[in-house]
């Protein structure tokens, strides 16, 4: 099989995004940090305040919306990765750290719900659940991860504490890792492109079913999108109804995991408290090593992720659609919509889509 975009700047290796980190670093000044606390402190957290009920005109980001919206631009039109230093987090609670990634979210897409209680910001934390299980989420666990992307256009991970040991984040390009396995395996790269059967892992909407087929890879408008979780392809074999991979779809899956992982292609570093790390879901895969946690319930591990469906999207893959349940750009798309997505949330939905100019599918 032929490279697909072979010069795009998604197509990274470890080596060339670290010589070009300044390109793709954005660094909050005094003022920028200022101009978010008195954002989120001029609202204020209200316990008894919904995050849903916060509107988007109620933040202003002052000096920090230039640097953050050049990151937004970097993942969307760059490398797919961008990380912005610098989040106030000195004298700043968790619960306003939280409406902070919730402010910068409302400036640039419609949030999307993440499990099956239809929450749209997931607290990234051990919680004790088992990854490697039905309806395991790597989230709340304290595991090593597979490589993966989410279920939604852009991820958005702000780090308020670290682990006391381990947590490292590994990223690698899927442009690349594709282009690899084309070279050296044009077979095992041509089944990428076929459909893999993915699990909801339990956490389906009435109207979805618990298993879906997705290509690893596929195209639209002669760009490559990507979409890959091993959990939940080994999950869902023991789903009633989904058919059993061959061997030699096995073999491909264990290439490109391998691929993913070689030290010239796999990116790692370290989430600072104050970092927020931004993904283009669609050319990069992601991963995260195990950790141990600190006693103190104040020190422990603690990341804040938020999924969004941006204005400025592209038009996905038509096999996308049941994952995402819309292809077209500048939809409210992706998510997992869980078994709770009621009238509030979606009224929330059709007001920030109707803010940013986007279209609400439904």
């Amino acid at each position: 099989m032929q490279p697909i975009a072979a010069d795009t700047p998604a197509a990274w290796g470890a080596a060339a995004l670290e010589a070009g980190r300044a390109a793709w670093t954005f660094t909050l000044d005094d003022r920028a940090r200022r101009d978010l606390v008195v954002a989120v402190r001029r609202v204020g957290r209200d316990p008894e305040r919904d995050l849903l009920d916060y509107r988007r005109e109620e933040f202003d980001l002052g000096a920090a919306a230039v640097p953050i919206a050049a990151a937004f631009r970097e993942i969307r039109d760059g490398r797919g990765i961008a990380l912005v230093r610098g989040l106030p987090r000195e004298g700043v609670t968790p619960a306003e750290f939280e409406l902070m990634t919730w402010a910068i979210g409302l400036h640039h897409g419609v949030a999307r719900p993440q499990g099956k209680a239809s929450h749209y910001v997931s607290k990234v934390q051990d919680a004790g659940t088992v990854y490697r299980s039905p309806t395991g989420r790597g989230y709340s666990s304290n595991a090593e991860l597979d490589f993966h992307t989410d279920g939604a256009d852009v991820v958005v991970l702000t780090c308020y504490n670290q682990a006391r040991r381990g947590g490292m984040s590994m990223v690698s390009s899927s442009v690349t890792a594709r282009n690899l396995l084309a070279a050296e395996r044009p077979d095992l790269c041509a089944l990428l492109h076929q459909p893999f059967w993915f699990s909801r892992q339990g956490e389906q909407a009435p109207d979805e079913a618990p298993a879906y087929p997705n290509p690893i890879y596929d195209t639209a408008d002669g760009l490559l999108f990507s979409r890959w979780n091993r959990n939940r392809v080994t999950s869902a074999q023991r789903i009633e109804g989904v058919p059993p991979l061959s061997a030699a779809q096995r073999e491909a899956l264990d290439a490109l995991d391998e691929v993913l992982r070689r030290d010239a292609v796999m990116y790692r570093m370290w989430l600072a408290p104050g970092d927020m790390q931004l993904l283009n879901s669609h050319v990069t895969l992601h991963s995260r090593t195990s950790f141990e946690d600190f006693e103190e319930p104040e020190r422990r591990r603690l990341l804040f992720r938020l999924w969004l469906a941006p204005p400025d999207s592209r038009r996905l893959p038509e096999s996308w659609r049941n994952a995402y349940r819309a292809v077209e750009p500048g939809t409210v798309r992706g998510g997992i919509r869980g078994q709770n997505h009621d009238a509030h949330r979606r009224a929330f939905e059709r007001r920030q889509a109707a803010a940013l100019g986007m279209a609400c599918a439904d």
